[in-house]
């Protein structure tokens, strides 16, 4: 049963719209006749969400994708039929890509096509390791575990990029309201001094260039407005590119405290994407290729591609690594434990997890720094402001006795 858009004309000449539910838009036009009124266009849902998005519609959100997916991996696991579940999913689905996506599933499913394919023509955004679980899930008659596992994997994601989220707030808070208030003295506390400039010649040095930066932002703030404009566009575009944006990650590596927390994050995506695959019967190879594509870095991408060419030329998948130097001891033996006692995905999810609980840890560690590090910048700029500022005016008072 799908949802049908329409547009018809009552007996007494007013236009009515609506959606109404049908195997067909034939059917669909059946029924609005039935109730006496003139049909002028019917189309699906799916179709007219296709063709144009609504007016204020929103962005699908990450946690509306997984919640979708969720719902449909708990019906398939109470024994509910594919063709049905998806079907359920298309009506009770309240954004209209997830609507679209999900109709255009079930149509699949009733010509025949595997769930899979379906899933990957229906253009939503899934992590690349989504579809390749589904087909495991196919071939194995598991898809429900399948699903579910998939759905863990999303939600772990999305708990990480959460947590760093929430971890910078408050400084990024911090940091901007210092700035403002750094801001708001050379622009109207400081010009309020600037007299001091002509009635004394040979003002200290700082307090001259307190008083002459005051009195250029207050003259030419638009130039500096169109500066930190531009900066941020320019901050904005390096974000969108994802080659840009993986080579900054990458840079951020390199860096005491913050560049090993991001190498543990990474390490622990890599960890449990590989090992959610292998519980999931993906070949190894396979299985390597899709969880090197969570890795940012382009340097650590390309060791492990490395990785897997050792990998397939019979080199065993630990010492690879070890050779490659992309995990920590810890990780090594664990990953050669694995290998050894064919439990590698337990083995795997223990990094994982040795790796996230480190990742935390460095975190706290870094916004422990970051805090006293911004009052203290803060805190200095506007001690200097207030040093020049009296510097001056004990200056021009000498000069007046």
């Amino acid at each position: 049963m799908s949802q049908f858009r329409y547009k018809a004309f009552s007996a007494e000449g007013a236009i009515l719209e609506g959606v109404v539910s049908a195997q067909s838009e034939r059917e669909a036009a059946r029924q609005l006749e039935r109730r006496g009124l003139s049909v002028v266009s019917v189309q699906s849902v799916a179709a007219s969400a296709r063709g144009r998005p609504a007016r204020g519609a929103v962005r699908l959100r990450q946690r509306d994708l997984i919640l979708a997916f969720h719902e449909l991996a708990t019906l398939l696991g109470a024994g509910v039929g594919l063709a049905e579940a998806v079907a359920a999913q298309g009506r009770s689905a309240h954004h209209p890509q997830l609507v679209a996506a999900f109709d255009g599933i079930a149509a699949g499913l009733r010509r025949g096509q595997a769930f899979s394919a379906a899933l990957e023509v229906a253009g939503l955004p899934l992590p690349r390791y989504v579809p390749t679980l589904v087909r495991s899930g196919e071939k194995s008659g598991l898809l429900g575990r399948a699903l579910q596992d998939a759905v863990a994997q999303m939600e772990y994601d999305q708990t990480v990029r959460s947590e760093i989220r929430q971890a910078l707030t408050y400084p990024a808070v911090l940091i901007c309201a210092g700035l403002g208030a750094v801001v708001m003295m050379f622009t109207f506390v400081v010009p309020k001094f600037a007299g001091l400039l002509k009635r004394a010649d040979d003002l200290p040095l700082l307090a001259s260039a307190v008083l002459n930066t005051g009195m250029f932002l207050r003259q030419w703030y638009w130039v500096v407005l169109l500066l930190l404009a531009g900066g941020a566009v320019a901050v904005a575009r390096i974000l969108r590119d994802p080659g840009k944006r993986a080579r900054w990650l990458e840079a951020l590596e390199r860096l005491p405290v913050l560049g090993v927390w991001r190498v543990e994050s990474e390490t622990a995506t890599w960890a449990r994407v590989l090992a959610t695959l292998l519980s999931n019967r993906v070949p190894l190879m396979e299985a390597l290729g899709l969880a090197q594509e969570s890795v940012g870095a382009p340097g650590r991408r390309a060791r492990l591609d490395e990785v897997a060419r050792n990998v397939r030329s019979g080199v065993p998948l630990a010492d690879a690594l070890e050779e490659q130097q992309t995990l920590t001891a810890t990780g090594y033996n664990l990953v050669r434990v694995g290998e050894r006692s064919g439990e590698l995905p337990a083995m795997l999810q223990s990094l994982a997890r040795l790796c996230q609980e480190a990742g935390r840890a460095r975190m706290k560690q870094f916004l422990a720094l970051l805090e006293p590090a911004a009052i203290l910048l803060i805190g200095g700029a506007i001690g200097v402001i207030m040093i020049g500022i009296i510097l001056a005016i004990t200056s021009a008072n000498d000069v007046v006795v």
